[in-house]
């Protein structure tokens, strides 16, 4: 009965799609484009919905209506049909359905739809199908299609297909616009494919057309990131055989990449010739990496120096030049510096972050001023300024030097209470210092507190097995070891030791070897002789 019912509703619909007279439809369905009498067909909203539902319902696609779709279905009612699904795979679906069932050829306007939608849906493998199809229509994407389609299969790892698409467009003689390769570039830098980058670069170069001074500034990036700072000052005397002039942010650039490598001197050197040769002044940007390269190299003077030179040239410091210089100070133990550039910094009008406070507090627990640092955390949350990890972790490890456990522990509650997400380093202090005075329940508890939120470490394993060990709770410390081992950490000499060690004393030869079985087993014979080495200078 059921089956009778849904034949005549089949018949039904047929029967009404059918009588609906096509050239009424036409008339209805037609839009003066122009006054040149030219008209455009858009596709009528009912005879879409008919085609969307008959299409979710494949048993309804017989021959009649196969015959009626293959009269009457235009390339602009596949678009619109594809619109109505909202779905990306049943829009290709639909697709493949018109193109093997029906035979249909396909617009632009579909291709660039679906195919957009298909990438950022994740559907890279059925977005190439789809773009096969649309060559062998012999369609080609536009610049805009094209730079898309290669940063979304780049941004996928899918650097064949970009490379694939690049050299198509210029075999066809697609103008590709700069903005297309320089994305590429971009993409091939960040996920760490320099030599890629290169190849491609080296091809611009051939081609000659296609290059800017951002493009340049991309690949000098590139190499100055890979410590190739050489290569990129080699890049820099190519610029302007180009066409192409640097500019503040090549510099700037190189600047950076000359103090990753400890070339600071260098880069003052280069800070003055953009000062004297260069129609730009050298920014902020420029002055602070320098700065910071002095500061990381603990030549404070210098960096003093050359803060004092940059406010004399008229460029405001802003707060990142300020945390850098606090930052040093801390570093280098002269707390009066670095509170003195703290005055400098409200001086100018410059509020500190959380960085610079965090580096004050980190120079106050130092020298031993806990309490110091304390006062400026209640500063923090009087005025509002979000603590982060690190503000935790330096106040949490000084507090446990002091031997102040407990309170250590209420910023751990705290830490647990807020939004970061904490790691196990901001932890393990406060395990140690429970663990030496003995207290292994509440070590055991603060453990069970951390794994709610964050992995144990192999410092964190090393830090419990010790002081199980230390307590003669030998079960406990054997199956962390165990644990230790499962989760992938390896476990160091002190550890070996101090677990063999207490084997042996405890009577447990047999544990003994079993550990000595299973480190053989799990990490090879490095470990194995390293073990054995421990249970001999023990003996």
């Amino acid at each position: 009965m059921l089956a009778y019912s849904y034949g005549i509703s089949q018949q039904m619909i047929f029967s009404f799609v059918t009588t609906f007279r096509f050239s009424r439809y036409r008339n209805l369905s037609q839009v003066r484009a122009s006054d040149k009498g030219l008209f455009v067909t858009t596709p009528d909203s009912w005879f879409v919905k008919i085609v969307s539902t008959l299409f979710l319902r494949p048993n309804s696609l017989d021959r009649r209506f196969l015959d009626y779709f293959h009269e009457r279905l235009t390339p602009y009612h596949v678009l619109e049909v594809v619109k109505r699904l909202k779905n990306p795979i049943l829009g290709f679906k639909f697709f493949q359905f018109t193109r093997e069932r029906l035979c249909m050829s396909h617009s632009f306007w579909t291709y660039n739809m679906l195919l957009r939608s298909l990438c950022q849906a994740g559907f890279h493998n059925s977005a190439k199908l789809l773009y096969d199809s649309m060559r062998s229509d012999g369609q080609l994407p536009d610049s805009r299609l094209l730079g898309f389609l290669v940063s979304s299969f780049a941004l996928a790892d899918r650097f064949d297909v970009s490379k694939e698409l690049l050299a198509e467009a210029h075999c066809n003689g697609v103008q590709v616009n700069v903005i297309v390769y320089n994305n590429f570039l971009n993409i091939l830098i960040k996920h760490n494919k320099l030599d890629d980058a290169i190849c491609l670069f080296r091809e611009l170069m051939r081609l000659h057309s296609f290059l800017e001074t951002f493009t340049f500034n991309i690949l000098i990036r590139g190499l100055c990131t890979a410590g190739q700072v050489d290569e990129a000052f080699e890049l820099l005397s190519h610029m302007r055989s180009f066409g192409c002039s640097p500019d503040i942010v090549t510099y700037n650039t190189l600047l950076h990449g000359l103090c990753r490598t400890d070339q600071v001197d260098t880069a003052r050197d280069l800070l003055k010739e953009v000062c004297l040769k260069c129609q730009f002044s050298p920014n902020v940007v420029s002055y602070t990496t320098v700065i910071s390269g002095y500061c990381r190299l603990s030549k404070m003077k210098e960096a003093s120096s050359l803060f004092d030179e940059m406010v004399r040239s008229g460029i405001k410091p802003n707060v990142f030049t300020f945390s850098v210089l606090v930052d040093g100070f801390v570093k280098g133990g002269d707390m009066a510096s670095a509170l003195g550039m703290h005055k400098k910094m409200l001086f100018h009008g410059c509020p500190p972050n959380v960085v610079t406070l965090t580096s004050l507090i980190d120079g106050y627990c130092r020298v031993g001023w806990v309490n110091h640092g304390l006062d400026l955390w209640h500063e923090m949350n009087a005025r509002n300024i979000p603590a982060n990890l690190y503000t935790f972790s330096v106040l949490i490890s000084a507090l446990c030097k002091s031997n102040r456990l407990q309170e250590a522990r209420e910023l751990l509650r705290l830490l647990k209470q807020s939004d970061i997400v904490p790691q196990a380093f901001v932890y393990n202090p406060v395990l140690d210092g429970y663990c030496k005075s003995g207290k292994i329940d509440e070590a055991n508890a603060i453990v069970a507190e951390m794994e709610e939120k964050c992995k144990p470490d192999k410092l964190t394993f090393t830090i419990l097995i010790i002081g199980h060990c230390m307590k003669g709770r030998m079960p406990e410390a054997i199956g962390l070891f165990y644990r230790m081992l499962e989760v992938g950490c390896t476990p160091d000499d002190i550890t070996i030791r101090t677990l063999s060690s207490c084997l042996l004393k405890a009577g447990m030869p047999g544990e003994a070897a079993r550990i000595s079985e299973t480190l053989y087993q799990s990490q090879g014979t490095v470990m194995k002789k390293l073990y054995h080495q421990s249970v001999n200078a023990d003996e």
